[in-house]
């Protein structure tokens, strides 16, 4: 029997062009103007939370501004270029992990090979994730690249924590902002993906998933992974799915809720007790809650069911 090498979800189904980064559409469309009308910058800054698509935009990004055949915006996937890229055969684009390479000896060598031209492409594109781990030394050292590049080089810098790096790399970057995506965003997007691969799922299951990705589309593929791992294989459950993620039922959070405002502890404690026996996630239970009281106060203020974060009566 043939072994075949299981590629998760979120590496699978990473976008190849900018038409599937979901939830980003104004940096997408900056993005492609940049590259139709050869105005690309020489650095720039993508910050946002995790799982928002910034090293997907940015590995697109460097593919698309090295296409031979590009007049949209995005790679054609056809060219010389391209398809040398997708199959890794070439070192026109240098990923680095800042963490695991955040001293000044590695920029230092960056430096050194930023000289040589591009071997495939038009330009050398270097994408440093999670930059904002370099050292001070290490900073200085970029800085000095960063001021004066040759014109074949292209830095994209990735962070989740823009506010670590210093002002003078900052100023000298285009900057990005990758915002949560939406829930609407991610349900449509698992939607698409459990259809391709042939997977029945609830709407109410894929919208607790995508709830509970915290707006991130790589941490929902990830929760949807785990589920199929423990269905079928063919069909999610939602009971199933809300015990994997150690959700409460509407029920016991009503409960500890109405314990709450009525000021009795003793029943709350003992609510909570059972929870937490029950294999529940606190912290969970936690949100659950403070998705109620909100709900709670949206109705009392408004008047109306609209906008609940709870699909519940």
């Amino acid at each position: 029997m043939e072994n075949t090498e299981h590629i998760a979800l979120y590496r699978r189904y990473r976008p190849k062009d900018f038409s599937e980064v979901i939830g980003q559409d104004n940096i997408v469309k900056i993005l492609k103007n940049q590259i139709i009308t050869e105005k690309v910058a020489h650095a720039y800054l993508f910050s946002g939370t995790r799982g928002t698509g910034k090293t997907s935009a940015a590995k697109i990004f460097a593919k698309a501004v090295n296409c031979e055949k590009n007049e949209q915006g995005d790679p054609c996937h056809v060219c010389e270029s391209c398809k040398t890229i997708e199959n890794n055969n070439v070192m026109d684009i240098i990923e680095i992990d800042a963490a695991s390479n955040r001293g000044v000896d590695e920029i230092r060598e960056l430096r050194e090979r930023v000289k040589y031209p591009p071997t495939v492409g038009r330009y050398k594109v270097y994408i440093i994730d999670e930059v904002h781990m370099l050292t001070t030394e290490a900073f200085n050292a970029l800085l000095k690249t960063l001021e004066e590049p040759p014109k074949h080089i292209i830095f994209i810098l990735a962070t989740t924590e823009p506010n670590k790096l210093p002002t003078t790399i900052l100023s000298r970057c285009q900057r990005f902002h990758f915002k949560r995506l939406d829930l609407k965003d991610i349900f449509s997007r698992m939607d698409y993906i459990c259809k391709e691969i042939n997977v029945h799922i609830e709407d109410k299951t894929l919208r607790l998933i995508a709830k509970n990705a915290d707006g991130a589309m790589r941490d929902a593929l990830s929760i949807l992974e785990q589920c199929l791992s423990i269905s079928d294989g063919s069909t999610v459950d939602y009971e199933s799915v809300r015990e994997l993620l150690g959700i409460s039922g509407e029920h016991l959070v009503h409960i500890l809720v109405k314990d709450i405002i009525q000021k009795d502890i003793h029943d709350a404690l003992a609510t909570l007790e059972e929870a937490y026996r029950n294999g529940k996630e606190i912290g969970q239970l936690a949100n659950q809650m403070l998705a109620c009281l909100r709900d709670i106060l949206i109705i009392k203020v408004t008047n109306s069911t609209d906008n609940l974060m709870e699909n519940g009566e």
